[in-house]
């Protein structure tokens, strides 16, 4: 068990990648503080890893509000005495043309995305100062790479949430304290339902998405969670700062695969080198 004994806040747990994370550190032999926005969501989750024979607590917390992180962090000190592990994973999609981008959606957003895992980085920081160390990791996207239309406000906030993620691990690594990015491609979660469920046609859509991904697959909640786990494990104890790409190759594609053979292209030399 590469996480026995250490205790380990993961945000947004009531489904998708947050509630893949909270089971396989469970599984690794974490104590697994699950925190939601909704007891109905979280709740469950923490019930089956119980069931499963891991350990964890479930605590309602909105992470855009401090005194809900306040909370959330002294219940799992009063409860494990310390904080190993935290993984922000907690967030708001947003889709809407940058014109019809009301202020309210901007804040809700970038309230939960970004100053949601500032909040939680500083709580997490000043426990693992007191006791020598841990790992932060902030669920990222590929969107910080690069991005679509209709995405202003989360795409600000999750640059956003990288550039904390180098600021953190430049201060605090002569102090234990390791920082990572984890930015997910595709995942087969509610969000891959959702842009299937608004599409006009679901094969169509199906067969756009996996043109561009050279795996020709979403990923699964699961594989990134074991990705998590590495980040949190000391297999990873020299990794810090980093934004950990997880998406099956789509960013390395150039565009997305044409539906089409093309014939060979091997070019000529146009150097003007005598050949």
């Amino acid at each position: 068990m590469r996480l026995k004994g250490k205790v380990a806040v993961v945000t947004g747990t009531g489904a998708g990648i947050g509630k893949g994370i909270a089971q396989a550190f469970a599984r690794e032999g974490a104590k697994v503080v699950a925190a939601s926005r909704r007891a109905e969501n979280g709740q469950p989750v923490v019930d089956g890893i119980v069931k499963a024979g891991g350990t964890a607590i479930f605590v309602k917390c909105d992470v855009s509000v401090e005194a809900n992180v306040r909370s959330l962090f002294a219940t799992a000190i009063e409860r494990y005495a310390h904080v190993d592990i935290l993984v922000n994973n907690a967030g708001v999609n947003f889709s809407k043309t940058f014109e019809d981008t009301e202020p309210a959606d901007w804040d809700r957003v970038v309230n939960t995305d970004l100053r949601g895992s500032y909040l939680c980085c500083r709580e997490a920081v000043r426990d693992m100062l007191r006791h020598g160390g841990g790992s932060i990791i902030n669920i990222a996207t590929i969107h910080t790479l690069a991005s679509l239309p209709g995405a202003a406000p989360y795409d600000a906030a999750k640059w956003g949430l990288v550039g904390l993620t180098k600021a953190l691990a430049v201060e605090f690594a002569s102090r234990n304290i390791r920082v990572n990015a984890l930015s997910p491609g595709l995942i087969d979660t509610q969000i891959w339902a959702d842009i299937k469920a608004a599409a006009p046609n679901v094969e169509d859509c199906v067969a756009y998405w996996m043109s561009n991904i050279p795996m020709g697959r979403p990923g699964t909640a699961e594989e990134i969670a074991a990705t998590a786990v590495f980040l949190a494990s000391s297999e990873a104890s020299y990794v810090t700062g980093a934004n950990i790409l997880v998406d099956g190759g789509l960013t390395s594609q150039l565009i997305s695969k044409a539906f089409y053979e093309s014939k060979p292209l091997v070019g000529d030399d146009r150097s003007g080198a005598k050949q």
